[in-house]
């Protein structure tokens, strides 16, 4: 991709762009790569600075996992978001290891940590937004461990179906039984309880092509 695709693709996300100087500019194109990320990759292990990540097309899932093995998603990101967590170099006060995992086949632009970070150092406008930005993200965080610590598994679930019909535009959520577990910090075992009651309520359809929102104000009143 030419720099100057990169160019106009971070004048539009990156408030600080035209605060700072050409050859920064150029040096941040320069050291941008685009990545196809089939379905299932593992794209940051926790373990090394991979990088600011922003997504073109497709979805990622940022998760961290238990001692046991368990994981719980803190967040997925679309077209157009930007992740700052796979970029420890950045912010050297995450201590916690996250996982990005490509939930679809997903093309995101790349900015290879380290010339993120020596940037960041000489401009302040790209360190607090690359602060804000991180803290933003953790404002989503706390809102899973809310969720997971204090609300019940049917309210849980139904913000979660009723949040991804606004997002997809559509009543039906293609999903597995074990991706909704994942994505609420649930066993698969209790989504499928917990859609069986929905279902005889007359709110839920579940079939191979997925569950199908029936009633949506009953489901919004639930999320409530």
């Amino acid at each position: 991709m030419a720099i100057e695709l990169y160019a106009s693709i971070y004048k539009e996300i990156f408030p600080f762009w035209n605060k700072i100087s050409e050859s920064e500019r150029d040096f941040i194109c320069k050291n941008s790569f685009l990545m196809t990320y089939p379905k299932g990759t593992n794209i940051h292990d926790g373990n090394e600075c991979s990088g600011v990540i922003l997504v073109r097309s497709g979805s990622l899932r940022l998760y961290i996992v238990s001692e046991e093995g368990k994981d719980i998603t803190l967040y997925r990101l679309h077209k157009g978001d930007l992740c700052m967590l796979s970029a420890s170099c950045v912010l050297n006060s995450i201590t916690f290891d996250v996982i990005v995992d490509a939930e679809e086949d997903s093309e995101c632009c790349v900015i290879n940590g380290s010339a993120f970070s020596k940037t960041a150092e000489r401009n302040p406008d790209i360190k607090i937004f690359a602060l804000e930005t991180a803290v933003d993200r953790f404002s989503d965080v706390m809102w899973v461990m809310q969720q997971i610590l204090f609300m019940s598994m049917d309210r849980r679930l139904a913000i979660f179906l009723s949040d991804e019909s606004t997002r997809t535009g559509s009543d039906t959520i293609t999903l597995t039984h074990e991706q909704i577990a994942r994505y609420i910090g649930s066993a698969r075992e209790v989504v499928t309880r917990m859609l069986k009651y929905f279902a005889n309520e007359g709110i839920t359809e579940v079939s191979r092509k997925g569950i199908k929102i029936l009633d949506k104000k009953r489901l919004r009143n639930l999320a409530l």
